[in-house]
């Protein structure tokens, strides 16, 4: 049991540590980029010093190489002239140069190879690092379009929505009150007509719509006789 509450533990932390890796990702990228611009620029300087100690060393065996060259022309001149002696500490000294210049040309050779390893290493850093901000503008412009994709046009939706809704409400509305002024008028027409044809009539123009006492008791007497 205590095993397995152990595991989700981890498992949850897990979990955790990936989601909130995650809902920063773009933050992260971010300065790790700059981590790695920093850690170019160090390499860069440390390269110039490396540079700057072989240019040293070339000068020192330059300076051991005209030593040598002057050294080996005096020795020479004391052996003409049977200074032995001379020749003797001109040549032991000639010999400790060579030993330096021997030590100076391999740390010549070293540093040469030191620089073009860290220079090639930092030209594919470099190469990589613009890679990689290539790739964090693209991420930056995909993040907010995303952002936008998922916040703004819900509002708009909604917005979109409600103006429809509240357009269908006056249309039906309107199309109510057209209706409604139609019944009226064909409600109002045939009272219009018979008010027409009631006033033709009393004024003597076709039959009478209306029974007149008049009219009754002529009826009555025609029917007497």
């Amino acid at each position: 049991m205590f095993k397995f509450i152990s595991t989700l533990v981890r498992a949850r932390s897990h979990d955790a540590a990936e989601a909130l890796s995650d809902a920063n990702a773009m933050s992260i990228l971010r300065q790790q980029l700059r981590d790695a611009t920093q850690g170019l620029e160090a390499a860069k300087r440390s390269v110039a010093v490396t540079m700057a100690y072989a240019e040293r060393e070339k000068t020192n065996a330059e300076r051991i190489e005209a030593q040598l060259a002057d050294l080996e022309t005096r020795a020479c001149a004391a052996l003409a002239q049977d200074k032995l002696d001379l020749a003797q500490e001109a040549a032991e000294v000639i010999a400790q140069l060579e030993e330096e210049r021997a030590v100076s040309q391999q740390a010549i050779a070293t540093y040469t190879a030191q620089i073009r390893k860290l220079r090639e290493e930092m030209s594919l850093a470099e190469q990589r690092l613009r890679a990689l901000q290539r790739g964090k503008q693209l991420a930056e412009a995909t993040d907010r379009t995303q952002r936008l994709r998922g916040a703004a046009p819900a509002g708009v939706v909604s917005s979109i929505a409600e103006a429809e809704a509240t357009l269908k409400r006056l249309q039906d509305r309107q199309s109510l009150t057209e209706s409604t002024e139609t019944a009226l008028a064909a409600l109002s027409l045939p009272n219009e007509a018979e008010s027409t044809r009631d006033r033709l009539a009393a004024a003597g123009c076709g039959p009478a719509q209306k029974s007149s006492a008049s009219a009754v008791l002529d009826r009555l007497k025609a029917k007497a006789q």
